[in-house]
C-alpha cells in the first residue's frame, strides 16, 4: 500500500477514536465511530484475496447495523427525553438499544458471530488493530451508557461472553479464530465489572491490549497462522518461543503473570458487591479459556514438526523483523503483577 495512503488511513483511525473520546453529543460520537470504520476497511481489503474481501464485507455490514442502532437509540432518547447528551441517555428503551448496539460493535456475546469470521480473513497486523484500537471508542461510550442500563442485562452480557469466548475456542485450529474467542472472553470480564467499578474495566482493557499485542506480534514474527505451524516456531526464535508460552499463560490469567491482576481484582470486586455466583461462574469459564491456551503452549514446546528438513530450515533465513515493540509489550505482559497496588492507586480503585 502507498505510504501516503497508509498514513492518511492510520491518521483517520486516530481521529475517529479521539473524536468519540472528546464528544458529549451522540451525533459527534457516531461520526467518530463511522470515521473509524471507514478508515480500517481499506486496510482490511488490501490483501487482494477473496477471503479478505469477504471479511471486509461482513465487518462493514455489522458495523453499519450497529451504527444505525446507535443513531436510532440516540434519536429515540432525544424524542422521549429531549436530550442529545451522551450522559443523559436516561430512557430505558434507548439505553438498552444503545448498549446492545455497542455490544455488537465490539463483538460481545450473543452478538459475537462476526468477530471470529472477520479476524480469520485478515492479516495479523490488521487483526491486531481490529482487536485493540477498534475497541477503544465503543468502550468509551459503553462506560458512559452503562450506569443507566439494567444491571442484570450488563452482567448477563458479561457472563455470556466469558462462556462463549471459552467454549468457542476449544475446537479451533486457526490461531486468529482462537485470538478472536480470547478477545470475546476478555471483553466479557470487562463488561461484567463495568457498572460496579468502571476504573477496573479500564485497567482490564489496558492489560488486554498489552497481552493481545504481544500475542499478535509473536505470531507475526514467527509467521504462524495455525496450531501446527507453532511446532517450528522454536527454530525461528528460540527465546521468543519460550516467552510466548508465558504470554499465553498470562492471557489465561495465571499468577504470577500480569494477566492475573485484572481477573483477581474483578473477582474481588464482584464478591464485595454481593455477587458470589457471578464471580464463581466467571472463574469457571476462565478455565475453558485456559485449556486452549495450554493447547497452544503444548504445540509450541512439546511437539516437533514431523519433517526434519522443514523444522531445521527456517533458522537459516534472514530475520528482519523489528522486535523492539514486541520486547516492550512482552515484558509488560509478564511482569506487571507486582505493580498492582500502584496501578490500582493510579486508577483510584
Amino acid at each position: 500500500m502507498n505510504p501516503y495512503v497508509l498514513t492518511i488511513l492510520l491518521s483517520s483511525l486516530g481521529l475517529g477514536t479521539v473524536l468519540t473520546f472528546a464528544s458529549s453529543h451522540w451525533l459527534l460520537a457516531w461520526m467518530g465511530l463511522e470515521i473509524n470504520t471507514l478508515a480500517i476497511i481499506p486496510l482490511m481489503a488490501r490483501q487482494y484475496h477473496p477471503r479478505a474481501v469477504e471479511a471486509t464485507t461482513k465487518y462493514f455490514l455489522t458495523q453499519a447495523t450497529a451504527a444505525a442502532m446507535i443513531l436510532f437509540a440516540s434519536t429515540t432518547n432525544a424524542w422521549l427525553v429531549g436530550e442529545w447528551d451522551i450522559q443523559q441517555l436516561t430512557h430505558p428503551i434507548a439505553a438498552t438499544t444503545a448498549m446492545l448496539a455497542l455490544a455488537l460493535k465490539v463483538g460481545l456475546a450473543p452478538v459475537h458471530f462476526w468477530l471470529p469470521e472477520v479476524l480469520q480473513g485478515l492479516d495479523l497486523t490488521t487483526g491486531l488493530i481490529l482487536s485493540t484500537w477498534q475497541k477503544l471508542a465503543p468502550f468509551a461510550l459503553m462506560l458512559q451508557v452503562a450506569p443507566t442500563v439494567n444491571s442484570s442485562l450488563v452482567v448477563t452480557l458479561g457472563l455470556l461472553s466469558t462462556l462463549v469466548g471459552g467454549w468457542g475456542g476449544l475446537n479451533q485450529t486457526q490461531l486468529r479464530k482462537i485470538l478472536a474467542y480470547s478477545s470475546i472472553a476478555h471483553l466479557g470480564w470487562m463488561v461484567l465489572i463495568m457498572q460496579f467499578a468502571p476504573s477496573l474495566t479500564l485497567l482490564s482493557l489496558i492489560m488486554y491490549i498489552i497481552m493481545t499485542s504481544s500475542a499478535f506480534m509473536t505470531l507475526k514474527t514467527n509467521n504462524s497462522l495455525t496450531i501446527n505451524a507453532l511446532a517450528i516456531s522454536w527454530t525461528k526464535a528460540p527465546a521468543l518461543a519460550a516467552l510466548a508460552i508465558l504470554v499465553l499463560l498470562s492471557l489465561g490469567g495465571l499468577p504470577p503473570l500480569s494477566g492475573f491482576m485484572p481477573k483477581w481484582l474483578i473477582l474481588q470486586e464482584l464478591t464485595k458487591q454481593g455477587l458470589p455466583m457471578s464471580a464463581t461462574l466467571a472463574a469457571m469459564t476462565a478455565l475453558l479459556s485456559l485449556y486452549f491456551y495450554l493447547r497452544l503452549c503444548y504445540a509450541m514446546t512439546l511437539t516437533i514438526w514431523p519433517n526434519t528438513l522443514a523444522a531445521t530450515t527456517p533458522w537459516r533465513l534472514d530475520f528482519t523483523h523489528i522486535t523492539l515493540p514486541l520486547s516492550l509489550v512482552t515484558m509488560l505482559a509478564l511482569g506487571l503483577l507486582p505493580l498492582t497496588p500502584a496501578m490500582a492507586a493510579l486508577l483510584n480503585l
